[in-house]
């Protein structure tokens, strides 16, 4: 996995023998044999896990720091043979200072030693009793089990055969501090960050703590790796729970249950390509020389046979469940769309109605708006525009639409003035080219042109996300508007948008209409239906579905995925839904259709960016028309393909 960026971390929470470093080492070991068999490539454990955090005075004493080494020792020794590179805590005297630090190993050798930042000593924190803060120290080398290792907080450790795997390591109050370690960490091209703590439980701190590292997590554009201390760490005052968990770039991947008398172990892919590129387009990274002096230090992280992580079928759209989400997508469109009415006076909004889903959103959209400004849906001018391939369902549909809302509705055959025009330019009655379908769209763009024109309105586009990326209009045709609300809202979201209005609505007429709207299929209806009235014409048949190409547009536009990870990742999403034949197929097509149809794109009129991924020229993609795609497609063909069953 580790070619596509994946690696696999964990977090544990061992039982724990307070004051008894070789019984901890003991129950360390089985744990790290344990994640041997998972294939975790690095494991962290809780701060001070060798001793116990809670020793008090006695990490005073000689005995306690002389068994801890000898644990340390017996560690190192276990886990010759073990590809786990693991993470542990302890106490460690350094000149004439102890410092708590966490130590970096793996098969039997010790890679780094890093030292504690914030030193806390408030509440029921005392640890300036016993600890002298890393802070400041210059990275050097100690003699740590007999081998000079790296001491230092500046450490780095960079995997040697992908870059984009290293990681930093700080401990439990530096997460807490105004500046944590992570943040030069990071700057300094550490992706994941690993948290060895002792946090007790107070009421009201799981939240904050989970805040926080979900925050320096997203900070960071890193993933963040947490353990703490289990309930056997508790003594005296203090209770602790053993919480831990994994996140990346904000989003939790894994969290174990706290409050366990057992050792615990979670564990969860991190994708570090996406958290590199993402870097990239950052401009807090660009530029920025480090201010700290980095130890680079190469190690080899063990890589996992498959993938355990979940991809969601539909990047684009919130969970199901969010639908705070889905109105918050709605206001964007809503008020950038009142924004313009305001700035135009109010005009008139123009809507090519076709009855298909697309439209309706628009319509829907602009109803939205209208409230907003305290008006009414009679400002808006629906225009239906049967052609030859208009079904009496989808006409049907769009005049009950706008009747329902009270809005302004005009009827124009487009069929006689396409006939007349293509007799005009010789285009015989019954050719059927792509010419036949265009001659039908710029008809009717330039009807709702000129219609706006004469009642003072303005054109409000239809088209999407999907159809954008994929070319799937006309130029100067459908492509073209005054205002295009849909144009980063791709056609998987498009249809759940829909749905959130049909199920907010208490009308039952709008209820009806809007789920048979949903019901029809995607069609752009420029051939004629059959005898009997059904559609022909179903896009999905002609270009692919659009759950793969909203996919495909989403890793390849928001990570800069390769196109070989891309089709990995739809196998191994959609295995039960598509062949890898048919992802490949669909892929190809993608790759095709979204490059060569680039100059559809450029001139694409203002619409408002909802997401994170955007088409437009003036703001998040720039691209040359005349860009060349065939090395895309000889990567795809012949690069390393793997199917996850």
């Amino acid at each position: 996995m580790k070619e596509y960026g994946f690696v696999r971390v964990g977090a544990c929470v061992p039982k724990l023998f307070l004051g008894n470093p070789m019984e901890n080492a003991k129950e360390i070991v089985k744990i790290i044999k344990e994640a041997a068999k998972k294939e975790i490539g690095i494991l962290s454990f809780p701060e001070l896990c060798i001793t116990g955090y809670t020793c008090g005075d006695l990490f005073f004493s000689a005995s306690l720091l002389s068994s801890s080494l000898s644990a340390l020792s017996f560690l190192l020794e276990e886990t010759r043979k073990l590809s786990v590179l693991s993470i542990v805590g302890l106490p460690l005297k350094v000149g004439n200072q102890l410092f708590n630090v966490a130590v970096v190993f793996k098969c039997g050798e010790i890679l780094g030693v890093v030292p504690k930042s914030y030193i806390p000593n408030y509440s029921e924190f005392y640890e300036k009793r016993w600890f002298a803060s890393g802070e400041g120290l210059p990275i050097q080398d100690i003699v740590l089990c007999s081998s000079k290792v790296p001491f230092g907080q500046g450490l780095i450790f960079e995997d040697t055969e992908n870059r984009d795997i290293r990681f930093g390591v700080e401990l439990c109050e530096d997460l807490w501090g105004v500046s944590p370690p992570s943040n030069t960490l990071s700057l300094g091209g550490a992706t994941m960050i690993f948290n060895l703590s002792s946090s007790n439980e107070l009421v009201g701190k799981k939240e904050y703590r989970e805040n926080l590292v979900k925050m320096q997590s997203s900070r960071c554009l890193s993933a963040y790796i947490y353990a703490s201390s289990g309930v056997w760490e508790s003594s005296s005052d203090l209770l602790f729970s053993g919480a831990s968990m994994i996140f990346e770039n904000g989003t939790m991947l894994a969290q174990n249950n706290r409050f366990s008398f057992e050792s615990n172990l979670i564990c969860a892919d991190i994708d570090v390509c996406h958290l590199s590129r993402e870097r990239i387009k950052n401009i807090s990274y660009m530029g920025v020389l480090p201010k700290e002096e980095y130890c680079f230090i190469p190690v080899s992280v063990s890589s996992c046979s498959s993938l355990e992580r979940e991809y969601k079928k539909y990047p684009f759209v919130p969970s199901l469940s969010n639908q705070e989400w889905l109105q918050e997508i709605i206001d964007i469109q809503s008020y950038a769309l009142a924004r313009r009415l305001i700035e135009l006076n109010y005009p008139k909004c123009v809507i090519g109605m076709s009855g298909g889903l697309d439209s309706t959103l628009s319509f829907l959209i602009c109803v939205s708006a209208l409230e907003k400004l305290g008006k009414d849906a009679s400002s808006i001018l629906g225009i239906t525009m049967p052609g030859f391939g208009t079904s009496d369902r989808t006409y049907q549909n769009a005049i009950c639409l706008v009747k329902s809302y009270g809005a302004s509705l005009k009827e124009i055959s487009i069929k006689e003035a396409s006939l007349l025009h293509m007799h005009d330019i010789g285009l015989a009655s019954d050719d059927r080219s792509v010419t036949y379908e265009n001659v039908q769209a710029r008809e009717r763009t330039k009807t709702l042109m000129n219609i706006s024109n004469m009642c003072g309105g303005i054109v409000i586009g239809t088209g999407d996300l999907s159809e954008l990326a994929l070319g799937w209009c006309t130029y100067n045709g459908d492509q073209m508007s005054m205002y295009s609300v849909n144009s980063s809202i791709p056609k998987t979201l498009v249809r759940h948008l829909v749905e959130h209005f049909r199920d907010n609505t208490i009308d039952s007429s709008i209820k009806s209409v809007l789920s048979d709207i949903l019901e029809t299929p995607i069609s752009p209806e420029l051939l004629p239906p059959s005898e009997y009235g059904k559609i022909e014409q179903q896009t999905e048949s002609n270009i692919g579905p659009y759950v793969l190409h909203d996919f495909f547009l989403y890793y390849f536009l928001r990570y800069g995925d390769s196109f070989s990870k891309i089709e990995f990742l739809a196998n191994y999403t959609f295995s039960d839904d598509f062949s890898a034949e048919e992802i490949h197929k669909w892929l190809r097509v993608f790759i095709q259709r979204f490059f060569s149809q680039q100059f559809k794109r450029n001139p694409m009129p203002d619409g408002i960016k909802v997401g994170s991924v955007s088409l437009s020229p003036r703001g998040d993609f720039r691209l040359p028309s005349e860009i060349s795609y065939r090395a895309f497609l000889d990567e795809l063909d012949h690069g390393v393909q793997k199917v996850l069953k």
